[in-house]
């Protein structure tokens, strides 16, 4: 599982291999954001928690699609599924590579484009905290999607539908702790919600991608 994890580690942060364009993306949509709506700091510190959120939850998107595809397409995940390491673990492989270069670089990132919404310093560790909490449960659903698709031509559309609006609790939680701290109210409720998606999430979804990858590998 180690090895399997280091490889998967190793191709993410290649040339090409998707590594830091969730974070570009991020940047992007952070920066745009004012020009949408205007630079009113009143304005943009009261929706920085969520446009914050819905930035970190498409940029994870973007790399979703190379879950499972690369390595359908060489044959590894067939070898995979033949060898001793049980599909439920590659699955937990796949999911940790992906937050690993892709949720904690958002996390990090996250409180310095905060600065560029006017978000209130107070709710930077809240943001850092939210992001670690709920990203996690982004990459496991996202594994699980990309499950469903794989082998699916151009399949990164259906993807996106399919994943999104499993997302959306998550999004919520996650916005929503955010926002209640920099209101000075307390944020332990959507924070145990939010904690409790990503534990349900992480129990329950390996079994079910190993299940469909099981259906789509015959």
């Amino acid at each position: 599982m180690i090895a399997l994890l280091r490889r998967d580690l190793m191709l993410a942060t290649r040339a090409g291999g998707g590594f830091g364009l969730g974070l570009v993306f991020f940047l992007i949509v952070v920066v745009l954001v004012p020009f949408g709506v205007g630079p009113e700091t009143a304005i943009l510190s009261r929706i920085a928690p969520g446009i914050l959120w819905v930035a970190a939850l498409l940029a994870a998107l973007l790399s979703l699609d190379r879950i499972f595809a690369l390595d359908h397409e060489d044959g590894t995940l067939t070898l995979l599924a033949t060898a001793p390491i049980p599909l439920e673990a590659v699955a937990v492989v796949k999911a940790a590579a992906h937050w690993l270069t892709t949720g904690v670089p958002l996390a990090i990132a996250a409180p310095v484009l905060g600065v560029l919404l006017h978000l209130d310093p107070s709710a930077f560790v809240l943001v850092i905290v939210t992001l670690l909490l709920g990203t996690p449960a982004l990459s496991v659903i996202g594994t699980f999607g990309a499950a469903l698709t794989v082998g699916v031509r151009r399949g990164g559309l259906l993807l996106s539908l399919i994943v999104l609006p499993l997302y959306v609790p998550t999004l919520i939680f996650g916005a929503e702790a955010v926002r209640r701290g920099v209101d000075g109210l307390d944020p332990a409720t959507p924070l145990l919600m939010l904690g409790g998606i990503t534990a349900g999430a992480v129990a329950l979804l390996p079994f079910a991608t190993a299940a469909v990858l099981r259906m789509n590998l015959r």
